[in-house]
């Protein structure tokens, strides 16, 4: 099986990219999905990041607030780094279970992997090939707005928080430019995705 790395920066597509390949065949993993799991009641962080933030991070149902606990950690990398500590591995052994899993049902398919910090984790180096999205600085900003109810101020300290965009293309195979009409990205991500089909077989040959 093919193994792809998905990933780009805040509000820059990555999920309309990966929805794309899901939809010409691709198997699908969003790393954010596994990390909202892993810190559910019952999940394999859970009880850590409680024990580490307090039960002051808790709603009623039990269930972690993440924007209260992004608060406690945002602007403390020591209290981040502490949170990654607690997430990162689970969410790394679940990708890698579902990974064998896709590979054990389709061995000649294609996987991709989104994740958000995939270069600066060096994760991106378990994969054949690394896709990166992108679009301008403003059009994050807007998405991210529009997206997750945030102010301008939020989003833009948060960009200021993450790798350049044009530091991640430098690790980047595919580049898909998100920011034109959803028909153009479509058109990018069908011809990436011809591309690692073709990689695909060749890669196989030669294994």
């Amino acid at each position: 099986m093919l193994r792809v790395g998905l990933t780009g920066g805040l509000a820059t597509g990555k999920t309309f990219v990966g929805q794309t390949l899901a939809d010409l065949g691709c198997h699908i993993l969003r790393n954010d999905e596994m990390g909202h799991a892993v810190i559910e009641p019952g999940g394999e962080a859970y009880d850590g990041i409680i024990a580490e933030f307090g039960a002051e991070i808790l709603k009623e149902d039990e269930t972690i607030d993440r924007r209260k606990l992004a608060g406690l950690v945002f602007h403390d990398p020591e209290r981040l780094a502490k949170l990654n500590a607690l997430v990162h591995p689970p969410v790394r052994a679940r990708t890698q279970a579902a990974l064998e899993a896709f590979e054990k049902a389709d061995p000649d398919g294609i996987a991709v992997v989104e994740a958000a910090i995939m270069v600066e984790t060096g994760s991106f180096r378990d994969y054949q090939k690394l896709i990166v999205a992108i679009c301008g600085e403003q059009q994050q900003i807007e998405r991210a707005m529009t997206r997750d109810g945030l102010t301008r101020e939020e989003v833009v300290d948060r960009l200021s928080r993450q790798m350049p965009l044009a530091e991640k293309i430098r690790y980047a195979d595919f580049v898909i430019d998100t920011s034109g009409p959803k028909e153009s990205t479509v058109a990018q991500t069908k011809a990436v995705y011809q591309s690692l089909t073709f990689f695909k077989k060749v890669w196989h040959r030669n294994a």
